[in-house]
Parts: C-alpha cells; structure tokens; sequence
C-alpha cells in the first residue's frame, strides 16, 4: 500500500474575500464563533488550520479556543472532503446486514481509511450514523445519491461511475 498524500490547503481570492466578510459580519454579535465556523466551512469544505488561525484572529480569540470548538462538534471537519462525498451507514440495522464489509472494500478500493480523501481529491469516506432507510440495509449514500441492499461485489462498478 503507498503512503497517504495529504492535500495541501489552497485557498482562492474569492474564499479568502468571502473569509473576511463572515468575520466582518458576526465579529460583534455574542456568540459568533459557531456561525462564522459553520459559515467557513460552507466556503472551504473544511476548517483547515489557516482558516482557524484567521478566524481567531478576527475575533481577538486563541487558535486553541477556536481549535476547541471545531474538535468538540461532529459537524466540523478538520479534514478535505472529496468532490464525491461517500457516507456508508454503520447503524444497527446496517451493520448487522454487512456495512461493515462495504466500508472496508472501498477502503481497500480507495486506499483511503474513514474520515480520509484521496490524494486527488476525488472521494472522501465517511462513517454515519442510521440515515433513516433501515429497510434498504445495507445503505451507503455519495453526495446525494442513495444506494441500498448493497453487497460487497457491486461497490467497484458503483464508484467506476463516478471516475468515469
């Protein structure tokens, strides 16, 4: 297996523009930490550390407070995401019908592990919790599209969709 790749930050003028303005406008409002957060990642795809850093500083804060936040919350990401977001469902009903094996083929397919994005950006695998189609177990989702009563065979043609 080749070593991971870690996808450097790049940021464009317009994200750092966009940046600026979040701050701008909750800067004076209590409590703005989590809107700007929520905001930012809806600019970048992520909370990477230069855009933490940037946010602290626009709101007199510490990096390790900001940083706090993001870790402490499930609904931010430290991490890229994949133009094609994979979230495979590890609930109960799920789990019990096979997710587990779905999630480790595309790992192996991928070469990525949970909470990872491949090297080219491409795809990001998540972990979920039950999504609500516990009648269509197992149940794996890519951005918006649903695909139920998986098996371990049809995941290679699956993603040869989406790199074609």
């Amino acid at each position: 297996m080749e070593p991971k790749t870690t996808i450097p930050f790049h940021e464009t003028e317009e994200q750092a523009a966009k940046l600026q303005d979040i701050i701008a406008t909750h800067k004076e409002t209590r409590g703005a930490l989590i809107p700007i957060l929520h905001e930012a990642q809806e600019v970048y795809g992520y909370l990477p550390i230069e855009v933490q850093k940037r946010i602290a500083d626009g709101l007199g804060l510490s990096l390790t407070e900001v940083y706090g936040v993001v870790t402490f919350y499930a609904q931010f990401s430290l991490k890229p995401k994949g133009e094609y977001k994979i979230g495979v469902c590890l609930g109960t009903a799920c789990y019990v019908k096979g997710s587990g094996d779905i999630i480790d083929k595309i790992k192996q397919r991928l070469n990525i592990e949970v909470g990872e994005c491949t090297s080219d950006g491409r795809f990001s695998l998540d972990a979920t919790r039950c999504i609500g189609a516990c009648g269509l177990a197992p149940v794996m989702t890519i951005n918006d599209d649903v695909y139920g009563k998986l098996t371990v065979d049809e995941i290679d043609s699956i993603l040869s969709k989406y790199t074609a």
